[in-house]
């Protein structure tokens, strides 16, 4: 069964797509945070690849096409915010200082954390993009020397824990701003952290999507700059 299931092509699509279907369903059951459907979903194919054996190799071979639409789907991140644009003319400053103190935010903990736990400078290059996209992370990742894999995984579990935990955060910093959460949410969490803002709300939405572009552009600017620092 093993040899069938990793020769088909269709293997990593399907899985990972009834894996987060079934995410969404038990989500939508039970109303828990911590049952994210991409969190339910990574379970189910860790789950799958061990239950059969089959590596990972076999199962990227077709799994590899849905990341084709990590792009497009960042992309169509532009809609809310192009529904809101008035908005953003409107609280230029206070947008650009806010998305500018959540990037610097990240690359100081990550770099103060790595400092402390005497990471090497390809870890901390590695774990320097995990607020971002991973469309743009990758990149980052790559052009600094990073191991691409562990900066994908640091990615994904730092959206999962802001889907998870970003309204019990704003609740209890009594955050009710629908500006403030969205930028927060979108700084912090980036695409994953975005989904949870647009359940809360158009605004929130469109602001976290302002977060993920400007703080995407930041990084970009900013990440050399901290690899480079002595070690």
């Amino acid at each position: 069964m093993s040899e069938i299931l990793s020769a088909s092509i269709y293997f990593g699509v399907t899985v990972s797509i009834v894996g987060y279907c079934l995410g969404l369903w038990v989500n939508s059951k039970f109303k828990w945070g911590i049952l994210n459907p991409l969190l339910i979903s990574i379970a189910f194919v860790i789950l799958t690849l061990l239950v059969f054996n089959i590596d990972y190799e076999s199962y990227n071979e077709g799994a590899k096409y849905l990341s084709y639409l990590l792009t497009p789907a960042t992309v169509c991140l532009a809609v809310p915010l192009y529904l809101q644009l008035h908005l953003l003319k409107k609280y230029f400053v206070a947008l650009s200082v806010g998305i500018t103190t959540g990037v610097f935010s990240s690359l100081i903990s990550v770099t103060l954390l790595s400092k402390i736990f005497q990471l090497t400078n390809e870890q901390l290059v590695t774990l320097l993009p995990k607020s971002i996209t991973t469309a743009i992370g990758i990149g980052i990742s790559e052009e600094l020397g990073g191991i691409v894999t562990l900066t994908v995984s640091a990615i994904i579990l730092t959206g999962v824990l802001g889907n998870i935990i970003a309204v019990g955060v704003c609740k209890l910093f009594k955050i009710k701003e629908p500006i403030a959460v969205g930028l927060a949410i979108g700084a912090s969490s980036h695409v994953m952290g975005t989904s949870k803002a647009l359940e809360l709300g158009e605004i929130e939405g469109a602001m976290s999507s302002v977060s993920i572009v400007i703080a995407g552009l930041l990084t970009v600017l900013l990440a050399p700059v901290f690899a480079n620092l002595a070690f």
